[in-house]
């Protein structure tokens, strides 16, 4: 082992003795000699000038005795502890006691404090004007409609009976929330409402229940509305879906009730949804932000499109809130009047930029279909004054009536799609609603067509329930073909599911209450029976994912039109035609009823002076 060589001191750690600093050190020095004497002089010149400056710190008017000042300061920094020392140990008495308080005293303390500040806010924003004073329209045939037949009325209690499970169970496990998960009992929304919780199906639900005389349910619904429905939310919502159930619901419950507040939040909601129309054309977004106002179209739209059955379902709601605020309605109808149609068809897509269609894509179901329909219920909803929309509606039934409407070789009468030229011979769900429509529509029909169009819709009735009779549960799928030898059968797996749609039954009433044979009342019945079997769990109602498998999966979903539209129909169908008649009330597309408007010498767009 070596011996390891010594190391010099300084090598070590040890720094030798220097008489001299470094350059460096010397440098530091310097610095550190520069800020104190900086220091020095702006305390001398920035410092307050005592003799222009009250003594803030004591709180004293007049300038201090020079004999008293180190006293006076003395005891102004003492008061001074103090009171910190005071403050202090108020607040952390404070903090004890709330620690001693139970979860439910501090919550109610939050809400009186909540409850405070909204208090203050509502004195200083004296929230929207006053609307102004209107006539409320006749209102008549809002309650009920007993069949005078036993077994008819029978059958009416029983579409009661599903109505109040189906809110009963929305009521217990869903209560808020936009829609229910009838199995997972618990709430449930979709895109078209956001990421807020607006209460979908108590809107929807409203005027179901008064016209059925669920007036306790109603007053629920009526109490939430009241205290929870807010639009101020930071969601992106669907223009159309929230016009149809939240404006329509809104409204139709207005004018049955009375109420208010329904007339209230349907023009706060209307008001919301304003900043969609600001585009180029004054088509507007499908979409919109309730917040900010910002406005978007769906990406899978072609090329960014608007679309026909949503810009084209607005016209029947703004009529009324123009009437109830006098404020202008748009004018969509103007702007599609000067565009060229091909063979007078209606293209799905509408681009809001370049007022363009986009692909030439016609459909009387989805993405077309209720642009029609409001065509003729504008009509019907002017007290048959606006003839523009008449004239509109009979242009577009003659051109539907000879490119898209066949008989089939079995004799089914259908509405196929128009696809670049090509007709696709498939029919929706959706298009079912088209047989009440040409029925509805018969009357004012040109050329004395009415016994044409009340047979066309026979037709199409005929057609869609057979789309129901076809399968195992008795449910109509999704869509249906009409080729290589099928009939009125879904054929892809992603078109065999029924969501507790409307629109069969939908048109089954309007074929009864024109005809009254009791065939639509039998096929109501059938439809009724088998949702019920079907459909019904304990937590509500679901729809199915296979109408032809014996033991379809659920898709867990209660929809609110089920509500809205489903139900009300059955209900209507099988009672009497004194509750909501027709000469009276127009249904929007999501079934809310709102008022014939006989306005007398009022004029509303496109309408010209009645004929009495």
């Amino acid at each position: 082992m070596t011996t390891p060589a010594l190391l010099p001191l300084s090598a070590a750690g040890y720094p030798p003795c220097r008489r001299t600093l470094r350059l460096s050190e010397k440098f530091i020095l310097l610095l550190i000699l520069s800020a104190f004497i900086t220091l020095c002089f702006g305390a001398f010149f920035f410092l307050p000038d005592n003799s222009k400056h009250k003594r803030f710190d004591l709180g004293l008017e007049g300038r201090a005795h020079p004999s008293h000042r180190h006293t006076q300061g003395g005891e102004a920094c003492k008061r001074k502890g103090d009171k910190i020392r005071a403050d202090h140990e108020r607040a952390l008495q404070e903090a004890k006691e709330k620690l001693r308080k139970s979860r439910e005293e501090l919550q109610a303390e939050i809400q009186t404090e909540k409850n405070k500040v909204m208090e203050d806010l509502k004195k200083k924003d004296p929230g929207p004007k006053p609307l102004p004073p209107v006539p409320m329209p006749k209102v008549v045939g809002v309650s009920d409609g007993e069949p005078p037949e036993p077994d008819v009325k029978e059958k009416r209690d029983k579409i009661r009976e599903m109505m109040k499970h189906a809110w009963d169970s929305y009521r217990q496990y869903g209560w808020g929330h936009n829609e229910l998960k009838p199995l997972a009992k618990k709430g449930h929304s979709t895109n078209i409402f956001g990421n807020s919780q607006l209460g979908a199906s108590i809107v929807d639900a409203l005027d179901t229940l008064y016209i059925m005389g669920l007036h306790e349910e109603f007053k629920d619904g009526q109490e939430w509305i009241e205290q929870n429905l807010d639009f101020g939310v930071n969601a992106e919502v669907s223009v159309f879906e929230v016009n149809i159930r939240f404006i329509g619901g809104l409204l139709a419950a207005y004018y049955l009730s009375g109420q208010e507040v329904f007339k209230l939040k349907a023009v706060q909601l209307a008001e919301k949804l304003l900043p969609a129309f600001n585009t180029p054309t004054g088509i507007p977004w499908a979409m919109v932000n309730l917040k900010s106002g910002v406005g978007r179209n769906w990406g899978w739209a072609s090329a960014g499109s608007s679309i026909l059955a949503e810009f084209g379902t607005l016209h029947m709601e703004f009529v009324h809130l123009t009437y109830l605020t006098g404020n202008p309605v748009m004018h969509i109808r103007k702007l599609l009047a000067k565009m060229d149609r091909p063979n007078g068809l209606y293209p799905n897509y509408l681009n809001p930029r370049t007022g363009r269609w986009g692909q030439h894509h016609t459909s009387v179901g989805g993405l077309g279909d209720s642009f029609y329909e409001y065509l003729l219920k504008a009509w019907l909803m002017s007290d048959k004054t606006d003839s523009e929309a008449r004239k509109t509606y009979d242009d577009a039934i003659e051109a539907i009536e000879r490119h898209l409407i066949r008989k089939s070789n079995g004799g089914l009468t259908f509405i196929g799609e128009w696809k670049n030229g090509h007709l696709e011979r498939k029919m929706g769900h959706l298009a079912c609603f088209a047989g009440g429509m040409f029925a509805l529509g018969a009357d004012g029909s040109p050329d004395d067509k009415a016994g044409h169009y009340l047979q066309l819709g026979a037709e199409i009735a005929h057609t869609c329930h057979e789309s129901y009779d076809r399968t195992v549960l008795k449910l109509g799928p999704e869509a249906f073909k009409f080729d290589s030898g099928l009939e009125a059968v879904a054929v892809r797996q992603n078109e065999k599911y029924y969501i507790l749609r409307p629109e069969v039954i939908e048109t089954y009433w309007y074929m009864w209450r024109f005809t009254h044979d009791p065939k639509y009342r039998q096929w109501g019945w059938e439809a009724a029976q088998a949702i019920d079997k079907y459909c019904r769990v304990s937590g509500g109602f679901s729809g199915v994912k296979d109408v032809y498998s014996s033991n379809p999966t659920y898709d867990d979903v209660q929809q609110s039109f089920f509500l809205a539209e489903t139900l009300k129909y059955l209900y209507l169908l099988f009672s009497s035609d004194d509750l909501m008649p027709l000469e009276s009330w127009v249904f929007n597309t999501e079934a809310h009823p709102l008022p014939v408007l006989h306005l007398g010498n009022i004029t509303l767009p496109g309408s010209e002076p009645a004929q009495r």
